[in-house]
């Protein structure tokens, strides 16, 4: 329980004609990870003498590509029909979504589900390819309609059609803004080129630019433009355009609005299709990943002319379960054999129970741990969440966290792994910062005493946060105090394990030697202490030199850094009490408005200070196990376990 899960080497041959019946098999159970052996293969020259590298089926390439478009159907269909919903269904969504019933299906070979796959795409490509290159067309030509209406607005006040300033043999017409402080010196600048133009010129949006439209000799064109562009002008488009502004406006939009009834019409239609095939496009995306994670791992295997050769790891507790499906599959048709990993080699699987599970997803964001070190997840479970509450020490606020985490848990922790894990952390931490809120008057600050003028009849006064916060500290220093020991404890008990006897004294155990002499020096005098803190000295300076005794002064920092524990319950507590004062100042002194303003200053305030708080505490959390915890003890490693394992979330295989 405190290791993790104990690991074999499971090594397989079978009949090449078994091969295929033996990867479904163990891809169904889900209790192996395929290790590769072609590289091996290639460079081991005895090993190349029997086997050659195998490869990835014939089929990878056709499941690969009708995978791509399936995706690609399934993301277009849901991207029309997400338009539909607004932040009501969102919301709804969020808090409880729908959850898909599992479909039954056959166990299908590669070549039928590739027929099936191709069947059903040809099916709904036929009624989906030409709607969606219509509205491509529709998108597209409202985009350019777009344009044309904002170069035509910008354009309304000259009465002139666009027509007449396109490029023709012998003039060449020019349309865009500057800056109205450019005029002048634009006006000067083109007499200098030539006197062979017109410019006309209006208010732009703002005095601060003016509207030119420009004509000339096309032969002066280039440099005209040339000149433009020095004088920050912004050239407008116009060449596509026909009509006078005004025409160009009521016709831009009058299509424009057509546009959007079209695309409306499509998009009706695409919904009721995505209705219709949105389940057996989700099944045949699920069917065609689990297909394709098959057809690739032929890649790490080795093979004779007819037989394949696999290696794979298995925890201990499953490796008669594994040899059995192998034998199974094969109909007997096997060798297996079981073999003791090397602790370098071998990938880590936490295995914790059920109420410590969701904690894994902190350890494994630290690092994966080595295969002979202590899972400290179970330790996490119990002290993380304690540490929350204990910088959040506010029972309303833990009640609306462990809320959060009940909506998590039950609406998308119901589709989503981790929001359900991480639903069940905020459950925790909610409870435990109720608990001490409870216990150390802390319930929305100061809520009950100020507005109901009575005292909460659960609080130790010893530990009345505002009251007696010296007493929290040393609370909080107690605490770690004893979380940093047993990270102590845990990493010389690795070291000692692993044969670091060395280390185990110089980095942990000197360090609690340090602390029996300082235990012994108050409570029994120099005469107990001194030899036993002089003794932790001599150790320092023995591992670790000179530095060793600049490390106390570290240690000690470590320690001390559980003061914030204190320093973020007092954040919280002093800040919820700050919104209630100014929800009561806001009633009592402000006429008329008060009575609205008070509420919304009381509801905000809280939520927004809850909102912080809570994060704080969070990260506070995880900064106390990852910074000072686990850097007493924690050795880690680089390999994790990773199931050979189909991902069933729509479908279930008919037996």
């Amino acid at each position: 329980m405190f290791l993790p899960a104990r690991m074999r080497k499971l090594k397989i041959i079978t009949l090449d004609q078994y091969s295929d019946s033996v990867v479904r098999s163990l891809h169904e159970e889900g209790i192996t990870q395929i290790d590769d052996i072609s590289e091996r293969i290639q460079q081991d020259a005895e090993w190349r003498q029997i086997l050659k590298p195998s490869r990835a089926t014939p089929y990878t390439g056709r499941v690969s590509s009708l995978l791509m478009k399936t995706s690609g159907i399934l993301d277009f269909l849901g991207s029309v029909a997400a338009q539909e919903k607004g932040l009501k269904d969102t919301l709804k969504e969020f808090i409880n979504p729908p959850v898909f019933d599992k479909r039954e299906v056959e166990e299908l070979d590669t070549e039928s589900l590739l027929e099936r796959a191709e069947e059903l795409l040809g099916t709904v490509e036929s009624e989906t390819r030409v709607m969606e290159e219509k509205l491509n067309e529709l998108d597209s030509e409202k985009a350019s309609l777009e344009s044309s209406l904002t170069v035509a607005e910008k354009l309304k006040e000259f009465d002139i059609d666009f027509a007449d300033l396109h490029d023709s043999e012998y003039i060449t017409g020019i349309a865009g803004r500057i800056p109205t402080e450019n005029l002048d010196e634009i006006r000067e600048k083109l007499s200098e080129i030539t006197d062979e133009l017109i410019l006309f010129d209006t208010e732009g949006e703002s005095k601060a630019e003016r509207i030119l439209i420009i004509i000339t000799l096309r032969k002066h064109g280039d440099s005209v433009a040339s000149l433009l562009r020095r004088m920050e002008f912004e050239r407008f488009e116009i060449s596509e355009l026909s009509g006078r502004p005004s025409e160009v406006i009521s016709s831009s939009e009058t299509r424009i609005e057509e546009i959007r009834r079209e695309r409306s019409e499509i998009i009706s239609k695409l919904r009721e299709i995505n209705s219709e095939w949105e389940d057996e496009l989700l099944i045949l995306k699920e069917q065609l990943e689990i297909e394709k994670e098959r057809n690739e791992v032929f890649s790490l295997f080795g093979e004779t002319e007819k037989t394949v050769m696999l290696e794979a790891w298995v925890p201990l507790k499953e490796a008669d379960r594994a040899i059995e499906v192998v034998e199974e599959s094969s109909e007997g048709h096997c060798v297996t054999e079981l073999e003791e990993p090397n602790p370098e080699e071998v990938p880590v699987l936490l295995d914790n129970p059920r109420f410590a599970k969701p904690y894994e997803n902190f350890v494994e964001m630290y690092s994966p741990l080595k295969y002979n070190e202590i899972d400290p997840t179970i330790f996490m479970a119990f002290v993380f969440p304690f540490f929350f509450g204990f910088c959040l020490t506010d029972a309303g606020y833990g009640i609306f966290d462990a809320l959060i985490g009940l909506i998590l848990y039950r609406g998308l922790g119901k589709v989503n792994r981790f929001m359900r894990d991480f639903g069940i952390i905020m459950m925790s931490c909610g409870v435990w910062a109720f608990i001490l809120g409870m216990v150390t008057n802390g319930f929305i600050g100061d809520f009950f005493p100020r507005f109901l003028n009575i005292q909460l009849p659960t609080v130790i006064p010893a530990i009345d946060a505002f009251v007696n916060p010296q007493n929290i500290l040393i609370m909080a220093l107690t605490v770690g105090v004893l979380h940093i020991n047993f990270g102590l404890i845990l990493g010389a008990r690795n070291n000692i394990r692993l044969g670091n006897m060395r280390e185990a004294l110089g980095s942990q155990i000197v360090w609690l030697i340090l602390e029996l002499g300082i235990i012994l020096y108050i409570f029994g005098g120099m005469f107990l202490g001194a030899p036993v803190i002089i003794l932790a000295a001599a150790m320092l300076l023995y591992y670790n030199g000179l530095f060793g005794l600049m490390d106390v002064s570290g240690f000690l920092g470590t320690l001390l850094s559980y003061a914030r524990l204190l320093a973020l319950c007092l954040s919280t507590g002093g800040i919820a009490m700050t919104v209630n004062i100014l929800t009561g100042l806001s009633y009592e002194m402000i006429p008329v408005i008060g009575v609205v303003l008070a509420p919304i200053i009381f509801v905000f305030g809280h939520l927004a200070n809850n909102a912080f708080q809570s994060l704080g505490a969070f990260i506070n959390s995880l900064r106390l196990h990852y910074v000072e915890f686990f850097a007493q003890f924690y050795l880690g490693g680089k390999n994790k376990f990773n199931a050979f394992r189909a991902e069933r979330n729509f479908t279930k295989i008919r037996r």
